[in-house]
């Protein structure tokens, strides 16, 4: 849950020694990050960085009291603030911060006076010119140069990718940011709320950085900390650490199944299918169809809402709890709405169609966890299922969800959300996973994909591309890249094992990079003018000294040339930069241009460092995310290149690869490995590895000498 906020009352600042005298202004500033702030009396407040070198105004419009300079801390770090007072329908508090070491400045506003909701604060009359920009919009939040949705973060950039972004830092729910006839900018509430009581604080955050990526980052780190959120780890709960099979829109069992198994039987054969290929699932999702739904308390019915939140009897007579132990495998539910008919609206509190009370999330969460559901997946949140717009009931509805299932053990994952949600997500340990792309995942959808997931990993969310088919090469990789969960919803009989046993091991562990893929730089750039340029995003397993990053290319129109640089990537060594699906590769300089052409569809490249050893280690060969720490959970090199291999239950190999100037030589501290083979005209290497007792081995690999 989020942080109490703490308020300087109107009496203690009037008390405070370092109040500013009134005809002066009060001036902070922070070297660590070139950023200054000052308040003149009259009202007028001005932000300036040096990083890029821009500057922020605003005016009250009114005389100011109580102007002040204190210190002190709070989640986000330590900072320097300006207080002051002033009235505009009634008494308010407001402050600026700026902190150390984060290039983040918080303001802050609290309502004395119960008044009417008007004359926000921040607004910024002036702010850099000329600049492009970018915001989510709408259902799944997707991606826009055009619009600036009030409820999204505000990403402003030049050409060079100096950004500005300007988001709710609290409230997200009712949160809306807007422009008046003039540009300026306000972060206030939403206009459908009239008035505001007294000791309401809304928080705004901006951040300036030299980097669009870097931007989101220190934005979401900073908007994370405040909320004191745990960002969950990659493989946190089942859904993350495991592969899983859907039955949602767009899989082969959605609201159908084998005429001559029925659904449950239907569900324990996909399981043993998947088996039989040499893959294990992790869980099982159960769509909308699990539920009774509408007047007619029917499973089949897709169109209404929630009947009762429980096992159609029709389909599990015996209850969800007696299918799961059966099955053996977690499970994930799916929720709608409820329905107009449903008993819930006369036995619990209701804001449009979901409920906010406590009592019913504690029945929802408590039927769950004891009918082993691991996650619950709320849908619909941009649509049906949302409160009504007013200062208490969209809170409740999703503060009551997640403190229900986190105390269950149950993590959630938002679907159908509107950026207000990704905000929202900020503030729940256990909202885990959300969905950032429409239903079906396909090539239709990559572009959202990616975009999503770069708002989704600046609020502490792992992003889901939602359901395909193994077949699926793209998009299986892609989902693996997104360091999120990777579902399929095959039929019997069409598990395709190889291209799985690419993104997972055998017994299901999904082999993933750390962070979501998220588009580089200069593709945001070049998609920002409208112009005919492919995509190019990335991601990284990271070992210390040595980061592996993974790089996806794709078009989005007629121009096939891609290009990047390993410097683009955080690379400040040589890098050798393999191409994973044709097998050639090129040892680069940091400030090299690696390009290529994408004749042949997608282009999927793994650049690893050449470190001390002078070997740049490309892993596993066998994997998409080749230096996933579910397979290398271990690469030093101080001069001699050691790599920890894990295997799975029953593994016995594997191979493992990279580039080197000459043969290296391999030794095994633990398990075994082969002699290395390696191919003097392209300079790869390769050899086997076996696992010790204990299902690991640690290989070391070293160049001989001179």
């Amino acid at each position: 849950m989020p942080n109490a906020v703490f308020h300087l009352p109107l009496a203690a600042l009037l008390l405070l020694p370092e109040l500013v005298n009134a005809q002066s202004a009060a001036a902070i500033s922070d070297f660590s990050t070139g950023i200054s702030i000052s308040v003149d009396p009259g009202g007028a407040y001005n932000i300036a960085a040096q990083n890029p070198a821009w500057s922020f105004t605003g005016n009250i419009g009114s005389p100011l009291s109580a102007l002040s300079v204190d210190a002190g801390a709070d989640a986000i770090g330590s900072f320097q603030r300006i207080n002051f007072c002033y009235s505009s329908g009634g008494a308010r508090l407001a402050s600026i911060r700026t902190y150390a070491g984060r290039p983040v400045v918080l303001f802050s506003v609290t309502y004395l006076d119960a008044a009417p909701n008007a004359d926000p604060f921040p607004t910024l009359a002036t702010y850099p010119a000329g600049l492009a920009h970018l915001s989510f919009d709408g259902i799944f939040a997707l991606y826009t140069f055009d619009v600036l949705a009030p409820d999204s973060p505000w990403v402003f950039f030049d050409s060079s990718a100096n950004t500005f972004l300007l988001s709710p830092a609290s409230h997200f729910n009712i949160a809306a940011t807007s422009t008046d006839s003039t540009g300026a900018i306000a972060a206030g509430i939403d206009a459908g709320i009239t008035a505001l009581p007294a000791g309401f604080t809304q928080q705004t955050l901006l951040v300036v950085d030299p980097g669009i990526n870097a931007a989101f980052n220190d934005w979401g780190s900073a908007l994370t900390a405040l909320q004191q959120k745990i960002p969950p780890a990659n493989d946190a709960d089942v859904t993350l650490a495991r592969l899983g099979y859907w039955t949602d829109n767009g899989a082969a069992y959605y609201y159908q199944f084998q005429p001559a198994l029925g659904y449950q039987s239907t569900l324990a054969a996909v399981q043993s299918d998947f088996t039989r290929a040499g893959v294990s699932l992790g869980y099982m999702q159960l769509d909308s169809w699990f539920y009774p739904k509408g007047a007619a308390e029917d499973w089949r019915d897709y169109t209404s809402g929630i009947y009762k939140y429980v096992a159609d009897p029709s389909l599990f007579p015996d209850g969800l709890a007696a299918f799961q132990q059966k099955l053996a495998l977690p499970l994930v539910t799916h929720a709608r709405w409820i329905d107009t008919a449903s008993p819930y609206r006369a036995q619990f509190q209701m804001s449009g169609n979901v409920s906010t009370d406590s009592t019913y999330w504690n029945l929802l969460s408590g039927y769950l966890h004891g009918s082993g559901v691991v996650a619950y997946e709320q849908d619909w949140l941009g649509s049906q299922a949302q409160a009504n717009l007013n200062l208490i009931d969209r809170t409740a509805y999703l503060n009551n969800m997640a403190a229900s299932c986190a105390q269950d053990g149950i993590a959630i994952q938002y679907s159908m959300p509107r950026p207000r949600h990704f905000l929202e997500a900020s503030k729940f340990s256990n909202v885990t996973t959300i969905r950032v792309s429409e239903d079906r995942f396909d090539r239709g959808r990559w572009d959202e994909f990616v975009f999503g997931s770069r708002l989704a990993t600046s609020v502490g969310v792992w992003p889901w591309t939602d359901v395909f088919n193994s077949s699926e090469t793209y998009n299986l990789l892609l989902a693996t890249l997104s360091a999120g969960p990777v579902g399929v919803g095959d039929a019997i009989g069409a598990v395709n094992a190889a291209n799985l046993l690419q993104a997972v091991r055998p017994d299901g562990v999904i082999v993933k990079p750390d962070a979501p893929i998220v588009p580089l730089d200069s593709s945001i750039l070049c998609l920002a003018q409208r112009t005919d340029c492919p995509m190019v995003a990335s991601t990284y397993s990271d070992f210390g000294g040595l980061r592996a990053n993974y790089v996806f290319a794709y078009t989005r129109g007629a121009n096939q040339a891609i290009a990047f640089t390993p410097a683009a990537l955080g690379a400040q060594q040589p890098v050798y930069v393999y191409n994973y699906f044709s097998g050639a590769g090129a040892l680069l300089n940091p400030a090299d241009t690696f390009s290529d052409t994408l004749v042949n569809g997608p282009g999927y490249y793994i650049a690893v460092p050449a470190g001390p050893s002078g070997i740049a280690f490309l892993g596993d060969a066998g994997q998409f995310a080749s230096l996933g720490k579910k397979r290398i959970a271990q690469v030093t090199d101080s001069g001699v290149l050691e790599a920890t291999v894990l295997f799975a239950a029953g593994e016995t190999s594997r191979t493992l690869y990279g580039y080197a100037p000459t043969a290296p030589v391999a030794s095994a501290q633990r398990g075994s490995a082969t002699p290395v083979r390696f191919d003097p005209a392209t300079q790869l290497f390769h050899l086997d590895v076996s696992p010790d007792s204990g299902g690991e081995a640690v290989i070391d690999l070293q160049l001989p000498p001179n």
